[in-house]
């Protein structure tokens, strides 16, 4: 395996998982909204806030576009999965791994999402985003770890490792 890229929804547990994912398997971590937010020397709120959606969209996907490493845990953005062409350079570098995990579970897990810097318009519902971002996140995968109940934090990064071991 060279890197492996985590995708989901906004409150999947990208970033946490990663973390330990990359320290189980001695690989380096990115995590890209970190890496816009240092870049734009902003949250992402802000960044939506002050130059827009499309202007935080197009760079996200630049940032997507413009990764280079090897044996990385890339915790992509919720919203990357929008960006065909991030996406398909993400393709070429590594595994993509879809964490899945109920609408029930994000809201609980998001509290309240208005201010979290998730890349949606306004009026959205997270419904609405996960409509419109599930058949994306399972066409591009190449592996789906799904959310279960009462798993800690450790089990779902088992979970992932057997499935990557898998293919």
């Amino acid at each position: 395996m060279s890197n492996i890229i985590l995708v989901g929804m906004p409150g999947s547990g990208k970033s946490t998982l990663g973390v330990v994912l990359a320290r189980r398997l001695g690989y380096g971590f990115l995590d890209t909204d970190s890496f816009i937010s240092q870049k734009e020397k902003s949250t992402l709120q802000g960044i939506i806030d002050t130059k827009g959606l499309e202007y935080f969209l197009k760079t996200e996907s630049e940032v997507g576009c413009e990764i280079v490493c090897d044996r990385v845990i890339i915790a992509t953005g919720g919203s990357m999965i929008m960006s065909h062409d991030a996406m398909r350079h993400l393709r070429e570098l590594g595994t993509v791994v879809f964490i899945d995990v109920p609408l029930g579970e994000l809201r609980q897990r998001l509290g309240n999402y208005k201010d979290r810097g998730i890349a949606m318009n306004e009026g959205d519902s997270l419904e609405k985003l996960l409509d419109e971002r599930l058949p994306l996140y399972r066409k591009l995968s190449d592996i789906t770890v799904e959310y279960k109940a009462g798993n800690t934090l450790e089990q779902t990064v088992d979970d992932i490792i057997e499935k990557l071991n898998s293919i």
